[in-house]
């Protein structure tokens, strides 16, 4: 029978209490969406392959297109090339681009760690991406015409979940070093809004159903939790302390 007097467990609870009381309450705030991210997706999964959000997933993709011709998106002409400009922002050409401008302006800035950090979390998030739209291996969207090419699987979005980690990453790696409030939260939430728009777009673009962006969501905002938490542990927090200074240079490692 369980005891609560009981040595082991004593030591154990007295030590979990100690670490979260030397935990920054942001920090906490990452572990727990972490890990209701990752109940999230559990839960997604199941209902998707259960087949519960067969018509909630239909229902959205042809909302989306005009009554008379499945072929066309609601919205003027121009909102498909909107919508292939938003998507392709999303895509492999455009994320490796960021993920090696970056990586090469950090290595320039001598910021070594925070260039590997963000070389590990992009690339490890590449490979679970792929990994897991294997592992699923959803059919795509089948009953309205795809406006933009599609070579893989359907669950989860690779673009919703790439779009996550690389954005929101480079997000959390640069909002450290600035100094104000409003600098960090505009660049955090340019981020988010980016990621959003790209997900969307592929539901609008008809290559994807809700669930399989709202699975890439969660995947890639666990992933960038999970490497802003180690960020955090491994790299040096010392934004400058003058508040009038222009220097927005990452500090070198």
């Amino acid at each position: 029978m369980f005891q609560f007097n009981d040595l082991p467990f004593r030591r154990r609870l007295l030590q979990l209490i100690r670490f979260f009381r030397g935990r920054e309450p942001i920090v906490l705030l990452g572990v727990l969406v972490v890990v209701l991210g990752i109940w999230g997706f559990i839960e997604l999964a199941d209902e998707v392959f259960e087949g519960d959000t067969g018509a909630f997933d239909r229902g959205a993709i042809l909302w989306l297109r005009a009554d008379d011709d499945l072929s066309r998106p609601i919205g003027p002409a121009w909102m498909a090339e909107v919508g292939r400009d938003l998507t392709a922002l999303g895509g492999v050409a455009v994320i490796l681009l960021a993920i090696a401008s970056a990586a090469g302006f950090l290595a320039l800035n001598r910021a070594y760690r925070t260039m590997a950090v963000l070389l590990v979390s992009t690339s490890t998030g590449i490979g679970a991406s792929l990994l897991m739209k294997q592992w699923f291996a959803r059919p795509r969207p089948d009953f309205v015409p795809h406006l933009s090419q599609v070579y893989t699987s359907s669950f989860p979005s690779g673009h919703a979940m790439m779009s996550a980690v690389v954005y929101l990453t480079l997000a959390a790696l640069v909002a450290p070093v600035l100094r104000h409030f409003w600098l960090r939260f505009y660049v955090i939430a340019v981020a988010v809004v980016v990621t959003g728009l790209i997900g969307f777009s592929r539901v609008y673009m008809g290559v994807h159903y809700p669930t399989d962006v709202l699975a890439g969501w969660a995947a890639g905002l666990v992933w960038a939790l999970l490497c802003w938490l180690i960020s955090r542990a491994l790299l040096p927090r010392s934004p400058p302390s003058e508040p009038n200074s222009r220097s927005t240079s990452v500090p070198s490692e």
